[in-house]
């Protein structure tokens, strides 16, 4: 049975090559699943002989208890994004001015999410998500059941690949078409729900939804003797994953934009959605170069294809209140389809943006995905009124409480001032528990607003009381013990999030993400934040008249306050941690000059975990350089550092120091 075991694996793995690499199938998809119920059949019987690599392993089945974090090795750093043939021009004569003219290679632009593949002796170890770009998150049991991603490459090799993974458009058509039949919410689009996919707890659920995959990056290309980003992407198609066949090298910008403009009449004719072309310096050692900047690599960038305008019918339009209790017009709209989403619903941002437009009732309007991401009405078509179209009136009242709504001063906005208003309250708890905020894994807006109302939450620190009511929770649909623990657990581990993520999740009004870091790593502790006034606020670099005004209002708040104290009273951290975690005395408001190969890390590394620390790089040596780290060959930056009297590090005293 082990020579039968072995010989299925074989056959099957070579018939997934075949397919998604070679694009050359070479048996029927009767005979697959032929094959395939067999070797499962046989697994079951002698799972002793059941190889690492079977392609069993892609119907899924591992169920984990939550994700964990993984430290990427090199950042997975964003690209810039130009918009338009300007932007593209403006671009290629940069690098130009820096390094003369160069060959690109043009890619189309996947619209999925990233990933990052590391595989050890050619075998599949570890999958992460981009996440921040310094921490993803570990999707390896569900990577594993996406058949384009091979577990075993054609060499015992130690290598990081890096790509897309991505739902085709009829894969997408398929698994709304089942959560049609469950009653389940559809997914808006493919990028959703490849997303939603592969943050799976149960990898058998990730193996159902048709998942795909293109490589484009090898981050360490130079190991293996590779010269050019091109060279690269055979590398990589030689070790079985699928690289797009669309890439093109092009010399000139005229075959660059030719290139661009053919992708932007076409992209509808390909099986999977993209949203532009990424254009990136094919020569490896120009590209080291060029550098980066603190985001990005100046040696890439994605064209973004112009928002696509649909046109449809305003069936009426109707208001919600958010959770400062703005109160929003937004859009019913009669069902179309919008760069691959079923568009239903957008935002009409506020009274003075319906009236500068006239927008009415019943008339036919243009729709647009602003960034590609946020449905947009634009523009209403006015020669296609017949009469029956309905004036815009704003609403005076809440639509929720009934309350009188109030036009702030300088302000487009109405806002609710009700204190109780449920949806302002509603909204705050959804907030409260969102990613960037507590990141209370567990909750959709429904659980909260169904936790609402059946009186579980009404404060944000009625989330840390829950485990009183955990009997109850039992009795409700969808909540087993796993569930309920897991949630449990994500909410007491929120406990140790850091001030920032606190006062963001607070909602304070124009406290956004940034604002809150600011304030965190100003103030230190949340008694200081409560201590201070307008006076000391507007003295703060970036923090305005607006942002000072409406602290000063929330501190002096007595729901505010009273908040705080039962949120200190269940044990919330109150500090800013990063002061703690990454600026070290060697590094803070240190300025740092690289210069040399550095062997251990790269340059873009080591800027980041400088910054971390609280300095900062700059390119040149000057009296006001601290220090200067040196790698081999350094050449005249050491000279000037040595001549200054300037603190030099090799790169062991920088790692050293780098880990305290």
């Amino acid at each position: 049975m082990e020579n039968r075991i072995n010989e299925l694996t074989t056959i099957l793995n070579e018939a997934n090559y075949n397919y998604y690499v070679l694009d050359k199938p070479t048996i029927t998809d009767q005979e697959y699943d032929k094959y395939l119920r067999e070797l499962m059949d046989l697994e079951k019987k002698y799972p002793e002989f059941k190889k690492e690599d079977s392609p069993t392993v892609r119907v899924g089945g591992e169920v984990i208890d939550s994700f964990n974090k993984i430290v990427h090795q090199k950042p997975m750093l964003s690209l810039s994004n130009v918009f338009n043939e300007e932007e593209i021009i403006d671009f290629n004569n940069r690098v130009v001015k820096e390094v003369g003219n160069q060959e690109y290679v043009a890619e189309l632009k996947i619209d999925g999410l990233s990933v990052s593949l590391i595989y050890e002796q050619g075998k599949l170890v570890r999958a992460a998500t981009r996440g921040d770009g310094i921490t993803g998150e570990d999707i390896t049991h569900n990577v594993k059941t996406i058949k384009s991603i091979p577990l075993t490459l054609k060499e015992k090799i130690d290598i990081e690949v890096r790509g897309e993974i991505y739902m085709s458009k009829k894969s997408f058509e398929q698994v709304n078409e089942k959560r049609i039949e469950n009653g389940e919410e559809l997914f808006a689009n493919p990028r959703n729900a490849a997303a939603g996919s592969v943050r799976q707890l149960d990898s058998s659920i990730a193996a159902k939804r048709g998942l795909d995959s293109f490589l484009y990056h090898l981050p360490n290309a130079s190991d293996y003797s590779i010269t050019t980003h091109y060279e690269a992407l055979m590398f990589l198609k030689k070790l079985g994953f699928v690289v797009n066949p669309n890439i093109k090298k092009v010399k000139t910008i005229k075959e660059l934009l030719d290139y661009i403009d053919y992708w932007t009449e076409k992209r509808d004719t390909l099986p999977y959605e993209i949203d532009g072309i990424v254009i990136k310096v094919n020569d490896l050692k120009i590209q080291e170069k060029l550098g980066f900047t603190a985001k990005y690599p100046k040696w890439a960038t994605a064209y973004k294809f112009p928002a696509q305008l649909v046109l449809t019918r305003l069936k009426d339009i109707i208001f919600s209140v958010g959770r400062t209790g703005q109160v929003t017009p937004n859009a019913v709209l009669e069902p179309v389809i919008l760069m691959g989403s079923t568009i239903s619903a957008a935002t009409l941002h506020n009274e003075d943006y319906v009236r500068e437009n006239d927008f009415r009732i019943g008339d036919i309007v243009a729709i647009k995905k602003a960034g590609d991401v946020i449905p947009e009405v634009v523009k209403s078509i006015k020669e296609r009124r017949d009469g029956t179209e309905k004036p815009f009136y704003m609403t005076k009242v809440c639509p929720i409480c009934q309350s009188k709504l109030v036009r702030k001063e300088n302000e487009s906005a109405y806002y609710c001032v009700n204190l109780n208003c449920d949806a302002k309250r509603i909204e705050g708890l959804i907030h409260f528990v969102s990613r960037d905020a507590m990141n209370i894994d567990g909750f959709g807006d429904k659980i909260v607003e169904d936790f609402y109302n059946r009186g579980y939450l009404k404060y944000f620190s009625d989330y840390y009381l829950l485990f009183k009511v955990k009997q109850e929770l039992k009795e409700l649909e969808g909540f087993g013990e796993k569930s309920i623990s897991n949630l449990l657990n994500s909410i007491e581990e929120s406990k140790k999030k850091s001030l920032e993520n606190l006062l963001f999740a607070l909602g304070i009004r124009f406290v956004g993400k940034k604002t809150a870091k600011i304030l965190a790593s100003f103030y230190k502790n949340m008694d200081n934040l409560l201590n201070t006034n307008y006076e000391e606020l507007i003295t703060i670099p970036d923090i305005g008249d607006v942002i000072a005004k409406s602290v000063e209002d929330t501190i002096h708040n007595e729901e505010f306050l009273n908040e705080i104290e039962r949120l200190k009273s269940h044990g919330l951290n109150m500090d800013y941690l990063e002061n703690t975690i990454s600026v070290n005395e060697l590094f803070n408001e240190k300025t740092f000059v690289l210069t040399g190969s550095l062997t251990k890390l790269s340059r873009d590394v080591a800027s980041l975990e400088i910054e971390k620390r609280g300095g900062k790089t700059t390119s040149s040596v000057t009296k006001k350089t601290d220090i200067v780290v040196v790698g081999d060959k350094p050449g005249s930056k050491y000279d000037k550092a040595v001549s200054l009297g300037i603190t030099i590090w090799n790169e062991d005293e920088f790692i050293n120091n780098l880990n305290g």
